[in-house]
C-alpha cells in the first residue's frame, strides 16, 4: 500500500512531515505500507533532522519545489502547476497509488481530483464530506465543493456515506438523513423533496429531514445536503464549539471559587473539549473518486495528519472504493430499469 503525502502545501508543511514521522513510527513492522512525502527534499529531510530523524525506511520522498498556494486559481494544478506537490501527488494516485492525502488548496484539490484521479463510473458528482464532532460522529456531505446539486446527486452521496460509515468508521446500518427546514415530506425545496421521496427508495436506512436543532443530538450518521448549505453548518458548528469553549474558561476565571470548580472538573471539562476535536477523526473527504483523497485542514498540526495517514490505511484495507462502485453500478442499473407495467 503506497499512501502519497503532499508535504508543501497547507499552512504548516512542517507540521506536514512531523506527522508523517509520527504516523510512519505507528505503522513499523507493517512493510506492506510506504508513505510518500511529496515536496522539496531539503526542506524534508532538514525537517526530519529537526526533529532528530533520519528518514524513515517505510518513507519515500519525491521531490519538487513548485507548489501550489491557497491563494492559486484552483485550475492553476491543471495549468502551470501540474509539477506542484498536489499535482504531482495526484499523479502518483492516478498511476497506481492507493490513496492521497493534502492541507492545501481545498478549490485546487476538488478539481485536480475530478480531472486527474476522475470519478467512479456512475458517480454524478463527488463530494466533499466530513465528520461533525457532535454526540455521535456525523459524516456532512457535501461541505462546500457542490453549492447546487441535483436529487439524484443527493441520493448518490447518501450510499457513498453510508458506506464509508460503515466500512471505515465501522456503523452498523449508517442512518441517513437529509438536511431540510421541516420534517415534513413536503418541506424544503422542490430539490429537498424530490430528494426525500427518492431516498425513500434508496438502498440506505433513511431516516427522514433532519431540522437544524436535531444535527448535534445523534439522530443521523449521514448527513446529506447541498455545499452551500453543509459549509454554513460546518463553519457554524467550528464557530459554535470555539464560542462555547471561550465562555466556559471566561466562566471558571471569574473567581476564588469558580477557579476551585474548575480544578475540580478539569478531567471533565477536558473530555468536553476532545469531543469538539474533529481533526482525530482524519481529514475530509472527496467521496465518489476512483481512489481516495483526503483534504486535512490547512492549519492541520502534526496529530491531525498523522489521523489523516491512519484513516487512509482504513480506507483502503476496508476496500471502501470497491464497495462503493459495486453500489452505484447497482443504482445506476437500477434506475436504467424500466417501469413494470
Amino acid at each position: 500500500m503506497r499512501i502519497i503525502l503532499d508535504a508543501m502545501s497547507g499552512d504548516f508543511p512542517a507540521e506536514a512531515v512531523k506527522g508523517a514521522l509520527k504516523a510512519s513510527k505507528d505503522l513499523t513492522g507493517r512493510e506492506d505500507i510506504t508513505l510518500v512525502l511529496v515536496g522539496d527534499e531539503a526542506k524534508i529531510r532538514e525537517e526530519m533532522k529537526n526533529e532528530g530523524k533520519e528518514c524513515p525506511k517505510n518513507i519515500e520522498i519525491l521531490h519538487t519545489e513548485d507548489v501550489l498556494t491557497m491563494e492559486d486559481d484552483p485550475m492553476t494544478i491543471m495549468k502551470e502547476k501540474r509539477n506542484s506537490s498536489m499535482g504531482l501527488a495526484l499523479t502518483l494516485l492516478k498511476e497506481g497509488a492507493d490513496a492521497m492525502i493534502s492541507a492545501g488548496n481545498t478549490g485546487a484539490l476538488h478539481a485536480g481530483s475530478s480531472l486527474i484521479v476522475r470519478k467512479l463510473k456512475g458517480v454524478r458528482r463527488s463530494a466533499l464530506a466530513t465528520i461533525l464532532p457532535l454526540a455521535k460522529p456525523m459524516l456532512l456531505m457535501d461541505c462546500g465543493a457542490n453549492p447546487v446539486v441535483t436529487a439524484d446527486v443527493l441520493c448518490q452521496w447518501a450510499i457513498l456515506g453510508s458506506i464509508y460509515m460503515e466500512s471505515v468508521m465501522g456503523v452498523t446500518e449508517p442512518r441517513v438523513g437529509l438536511l431540510n427546514n421541516g420534517a415534513e415530506e413536503h418541506k424544503g425545496t422542490p430539490v429537498a423533496v424530490e430528494a426525500h421521496h427518492a431516498l425513500k427508495g434508496m438502498p440506505v436506512n433513511f431516516v427522514g429531514n433532519v431540522e437544524g436543532k436535531e444535527v448535534p443530538t445523534g439522530v443521523c450518521d449521514v448527513l446529506v445536503t447541498d455545499g452551500f448549505t453543509g459549509n454554513i453548518l460546518l463553519k457554524y458548528t467550528e464557530g459554535f464549539g470555539k464560542f462555547f469553549l471561550k465562555k466556559l474558561k471566561t466562566l471558571f476565571s471569574a473567581n476564588f471559587r469558580s477557579k476551585l470548580a474548575y480544578l475540580l472538573t478539569k478531567k471533565s471539562l477536558m473530555g468536553i473539549k476532545e469531543q469538539f476535536n474533529a481533526s482525530k477523526y482524519g481529514g475530509a473527504l472527496f467521496l465518489g473518486l476512483a481512489k481516495p483523497v483526503i483534504k486535512s485542514h490547512g492549519s492541520s498540526d502534526a496529530e491531525a495528519i498523522r489521523a489523516s495517514v491512519h484513516q487512509a490505511v482504513a480506507f483502503v484495507e476496508q476496500n471502501t472504493i470497491e464497495k462503493m462502485a459495486d453500489q452505484i453500478r447497482r443504482a445506476v442499473s437500477s434506475e436504467s430499469k424500466p417501469a413494470e407495467a
